[in-house]
């Protein structure tokens, strides 16, 4: 079943990616035909998607973020937690190495690189992410996200957050959607800033949820 799980998380990312980082391509490419709002669109829905696809085989976390405070919060096997971030790492990269075959006079590969300051766009992530696992937490099953609301709530907060912070630090969320462009396009300036932003971000998100959920 683990490998099932990894090729589900793989494919999940690769999706993302492809879809969401490829919409910023053509729309580059295309003279703005997308827009930015179809491009948040894009990234909610393929979100959405591939939850529902998925989500029963392996949990859909497709975000190494995500994967972690599920780890941290003692609701997904810390054993299958480096496997799970290198099927989304090398899902993203693959498909970020398969839209520079087809858009290869494409500079950034769509990479996520702060419009302003790396201090203001980390912020941002961080409150991005916090946002985004808590609404996880709210509607997964033990680390799984899965259910009749789950898709359209997560999918939703990816497009809300795409939509508004979108223009100022790439509305990241997830690492491995921004290690793939990055390492592809070798534009690696100020990647830090969408590890550290989102993996403290989850956390945060995961923490304040327990303590809510909490009963005394």
């Amino acid at each position: 079943m683990s490998m099932k799980q990894y090729i589900a998380e793989f494919i999940g990312t690769f999706a993302l990616v492809f879809c969401g980082t490829g919409a910023i391509i053509i729309d580059q490419e295309s003279g703005g035909m997308i827009g930015h709002a179809g491009v948040a669109i894009t990234f909610g829905l393929i979100v959405m998607s591939m939850i529902y696809a998925l989500g029963e085989v392996s949990g859909a976390h497709f975000n190494p973020a995500v994967s972690i405070a599920f780890t941290a919060a003692g609701k997904f096997p810390l054993k299958k937690l480096m496997p799970y971030i290198l099927s989304k790492c090398m899902g993203a990269i693959a498909a970020s190495g398969m839209l520079l075959l087809l858009f290869n006079g494409n500079e950034f590969l769509g990479a996520t690189i702060p419009a302003g300051s790396d201090g203001q766009s980390l912020g941002l992530e961080f409150i991005l992410s916090f946002l985004l696992m808590f609404v996880i937490m709210s509607v997964a099953h033990g680390s799984k996200e899965q259910g009749l609301f789950a898709g359209i709530a997560i999918g939703s907060v990816v497009l809300l957050e795409a939509m508004f912070a979108g223009p100022i630090c790439g509305a990241s969320m997830n690492p491995a959607r921004s290690i793939g462009p990055a390492l592809v396009s070798g534009h690696t300036e100020s990647l830090w800033v969408y590890f550290l932003g989102p993996i403290s971000g989850t956390l945060f998100g995961m923490w304040v949820w327990k303590y809510l959920k909490n009963k005394p």
